[in-house]
């Protein structure tokens, strides 16, 4: 079920000469954060106002950047001993910023329907996991369409052009990864007790 997710550890190997040198550079993560998203806006720029197949190459650059910076953060923040709860915060409330501005970028490209459904089930296997974690279970992380392939897939927009089957993928492929984790969750939690049911 970790879909692209998988190749996490073999990415976070490649960074590690950019870590080393943010970690130098006493670089804070809450700035790879904030960076992330930074880039997220900008692809999602290049999608709405460049041609296809224009718009693919600094889409994916951006959208690359993105992934990047969102593996850093975390990464930096272990490495250096600046792990925090606010930092903690803000590194879920930039993953789901960077998600919706990414899918933004279709809002002068599909109905504007689609792409609220699409920006919503984008957020939702996140929040499945929140509660997950809230309530004891391990992180769930990847998927069959994770932060990682809802990446992808805009990027095959914006060289492809095809907008609408695009997010329709987006938007079904999210709540199918949140359905997952949800069974996967209900699973690992076990049946309540009886003093526990709400």
């Amino acid at each position: 079920m970790n879909g692209l997710y998988a190749l996490k550890p073999w990415y976070a190997d490649r960074l590690s000469g950019v870590r080393g040198a943010l970690a130098r550079r006493e670089v804070s993560p809450n700035t790879l954060t904030t960076a992330g998203v930074l880039c997220a806006a900008g692809a999602a720029a290049s999608l709405a106002w460049l041609p296809v197949p224009f718009a693919a190459l600094p889409v994916a650059a951006l959208l690359a950047a993105r992934l990047a910076f969102a593996n850093l953060d975390g990464a930096l923040a272990r490495d250096t001993g600046r792990t925090t709860r606010r930092g903690a915060l803000l590194n879920e409330l930039g993953d789901r910023a960077a998600d919706l501005a990414m899918l933004a970028g279709f809002s002068t490209l599909a109905p504007l329907w689609l792409v609220a459904t699409a920006g919503l089930a984008a957020t939702l296997p996140s929040w499945v996991s929140l509660a997950g974690a809230a309530a004891g279970a391990p992180r769930l992380n990847g998927g069959p369409v994770g932060k990682t392939e809802r990446c992808a897939l805009v990027i095959l927009a914006a060289a492809s052009g095809w907008f609408v089957p695009v997010l329709a993928v987006i938007a079904a492929g999210s709540a199918l990864t949140a359905g997952l984790r949800l069974v996967r969750l209900w699973r690992e939690l076990g049946p309540a007790h009886p003093e526990g049911r709400r």
